[in-house]
């Protein structure tokens, strides 16, 4: 077990996202509205 914490962490490769997913996301954040009414918030998503 000693090895175990001992040995050098390997550096942590870098994570890019798929084009596919940014797009998801910016497609999703555009047909988002958010209205408040009253004292609360209403989510509507315009697809």
């Amino acid at each position: 077990m000693a090895k175990l914490y001992s040995k050098k962490k390997l550096a942590a490769q870098q994570m890019k996202p798929k084009k596919e997913t940014i797009s998801f996301l910016l497609n999703y954040s555009k047909a988002l509205n958010m209205y408040k009414v009253g004292n609360s918030n209403i989510e509507i998503i315009a697809n």
